[in-house]
């Protein structure tokens, strides 16, 4: 029986030494596991593609490509999946690995094996833990009105009424079913990729994972954490997001996008209004009881009427 072989794809966005220290990190793992490596350079303009096409010029098993354009995360593992296994034939699995993210040398074969021997289950992803150790919250459930109200609210008597709503889980301790997971380390079954197709390319970054996850749930594939298999992430360094001061517009533009996608513009309009009083509720709590952060700045405020341009015909997908 024919070994199943790995395309491993790792997306750069102007931080080749990180990326190639990913892509090492992969090498290393894919020891024993047929297949391959693909950095893909989201035309970063700053060199990037050059200094990674001049590092792995004698590394086995690792090419570089160039998207051509930035479209963003969903985007760019489009292009390595279209890139393929340097004989032109399709892989087995397709891996996507964040370029901030290092696994642990058995931590793609663990996957691997989980997909192997189950074939109803078709992403699987790793344990997620920072360089401290801590470990990171990666599974969630699909959003939804409840789930957004909770989240804005976050009040101790209507978290815990509305527990089996909240969006993020606990981080599990054994390899269980989820409904959708972070794609920093996700495993993709290529039949899963022929049936529903890559990820969706309008969304420019975040809730494309999400909407993946829900689409192959929607064609009967499962998606599992997979506790065994453990990955070292730093987290935002391509996107910036621990310094954010404000929520970019394409995170809205995302978010709505998602929603009206798969739920239609009566389901955005109520989980934006689930989230407004969620939120009113949340700071009036916070501020009786004098502790707690709110929204962060003008998140509110962008979120509303991001909406309301979107529902006169605005710009549904903006770039930063």
């Amino acid at each position: 029986m024919t070994a199943p072989r790995v395309l491993t794809i790792v997306l750069n966005w102007r931080t080749p030494d990180m990326s190639l220290k990913a892509a090492g990190a992969a090498l290393r793992a894919m020891q024993g596991i047929a297949g391959e490596i693909v950095l893909v350079d989201n035309n970063s303009g700053d060199g990037s593609f050059e200094t990674m096409k001049g590092a792995t010029a004698d590394w086995d098993r690792v090419r570089v490509v160039q998207s051509g354009h930035n479209g963003g995360f969903g985007a760019g593992n489009n292009a390595g999946m279209r890139a393929g296994l340097s004989d032109g034939t399709q892989p087995d699995y397709v891996y996507i690995l964040n370029s901030d993210a290092f696994p642990a040398p058995d931590a793609i074969a663990a996957l691997l094996d989980h997909l192997e021997t189950h074939p109803k289950t078709g992403l699987a992803g790793s344990y997620i833990h920072g360089p401290d150790g801590a470990a990171h919250v990666t599974c969630f459930r699909f959003p939804s009105i409840l789930g957004e109200f909770e989240g804005a609210a976050r009040i101790g008597p209507f978290s815990r009424l509305l527990r089996n709503h909240t969006v993020p889980l606990p981080v599990p301790q054994t390899t269980q079913t989820v409904d959708w997971l972070a794609g920093a380390s996700l495993m993709i079954r290529q039949d899963v990729l022929d049936q529903i197709g890559g990820f969706d390319e309008r969304f420019f970054l975040y809730f494309e994972e999400t909407d993946l996850c829900l689409r192959a749930a929607r064609a009967g594939w499962r998606t599992d954490f997979v506790a065994d298999s453990r990955v070292e992430h730093i987290g935002s360094v391509s996107t910036g997001m621990k310094g954010w001061g404000r929520v970019p517009a394409y995170w809205f533009a995302s978010r709505r996008y998602y929603f009206t996608k798969n739920h239609g513009a009566a389901y955005l309009a109520l989980v934006t209004l689930a989230h407004v009083l969620g939120a009113g509720l949340g700071t009036l709590w916070r501020l009786l009881r004098r502790k707690g952060a709110g929204s962060p700045p003008y998140f509110l405020r962008d979120l509303v009427l991001g909406d309301l341009g979107a529902a006169l015909n605005r710009p549904k997908r903006i770039k930063p």
